[in-house]
């Protein structure tokens, strides 16, 4: 479901309730409105609220009588949805986006309906969409908004602490007095961090134990590469090579807790990396048994990352 910053997550129903009441619900509102201004400026309707209630009331009838449509099916059955904004009408970057797209992100940022399952493949990018309900077997049930935040910042903590302000409010999407407040109210603690201060648990002060030395192929997006905003204590230089433009995390190599390169695989679903620094050769065999025992799992399949990054472009030609 669409959560923090936008982006889509995959979680539990305990913790989707959690994510919408403490960064979905906020999303709905301001997206309702660029919406109806969009349908009115460009003379889709006179009146572009009444129109977008009318529209998404009929795609919500359709999912529940089909119990789960992609886009193009949907639009069979209410063809508004085939309609399409222009934008930069006369420019070179100029072209047209279809009103589908925002009207589903819409009902899913209201917590209405969520992405399920891909058509086909496990691979395909063709999804089909159900009303939340259906999904769940029940509502996502209210949590008051602060508590909301609460849990999740206690939960971010758990996985990612320490962290800096500045990680936190990045991955939450939130304000600063909203974070500052989330982190008062699950009794966050101070600490001393190479980037500043960092925040951790109450309970979670002691000293770690030093973990066996370990390897890890991550793919692009992984919710670890992706979970801190300032990254240079497990990212180093590699950054520029690891990302996209945009600032999506492309498929990653680690070894004890850093990264230390990028993979990619070939047409013929080989696994290949490379290592941007020198860790030693019991690492980099390490690495190249994780690397086939990848390649064995995905047993053929071929990805391609949407979000592409230098390194893994350069790996996959």
């Amino acid at each position: 479901m669409v959560g923090m910053r936008r982006t889509l997550f995959v979680v539990t129903p305990g913790v989707a309730e959690v994510m919408d009441a403490a960064c979905t619900r906020a999303l709905g509102p301001p997206q309702r409105r660029r919406l109806v201004r969009l349908l009115e400026e460009q003379a889709i309707a006179d009146d572009g609220e009444a129109w977008l209630v009318q529209v998404c009331r009929s795609v919500l009838e359709s999912l529940n009588d089909r119990g789960e449509a992609t886009a193009t099916e949907l639009t069979e059955d209410v063809p508004e949805l085939g309609l399409r904004f222009t934008y930069g009408e006369g420019k070179a970057y100029g072209g047209q986006f279809g009103i589908s797209t925002r009207i589903l992100f819409l009902l899913a940022t209201e917590g209405r309906i969520v992405r399920g399952r891909p058509r086909g493949r496990w691979l395909s990018s063709l999804y089909a969409w159900t009303p939340t309900e259906r999904w769940l077997g029940q509502r996502l049930p209210v949590i008051e908004t602060e508590a909301a935040q609460a849990e999740l910042v206690r939960r971010w903590l758990l996985s990612f602490g320490p962290g800096t302000l500045t990680d936190i409010r990045w991955w939450t999407g939130w304000t600063s007095r909203d974070t500052r407040r989330a982190l008062a109210a699950v009794g966050a603690v101070e600490v001393s961090l190479e980037a500043g201060v960092g925040y951790l648990l109450a309970d979670d002060l002691e000293p770690v134990v030093e973990p066996e030395p370990w390897v890890a192929l991550l793919p692009g997006l992984d919710p670890t590469s992706m979970g801190w905003k300032e990254r240079e204590w497990y990212f180093g230089d590699h950054a520029t090579m690891l990302f996209d433009r945009n600032g999506n995390a492309g498929p990653t190599v680690w070894c004890d807790g850093r990264v230390v390169g990028g993979w990619a695989q070939r047409p013929g679903g080989d696994v290949v990396f490379t290592l941007l620094e020198d860790n030693g050769g019991e690492a980099e065999r390490a690495v190249a048994a994780e690397a086939e025992r990848l390649a064995g799992w995905l047993e053929g399949s071929f990805i391609t990352p949407r979000f592409r990054t230098p390194l893994e472009r350069q790996l996959a030609s």
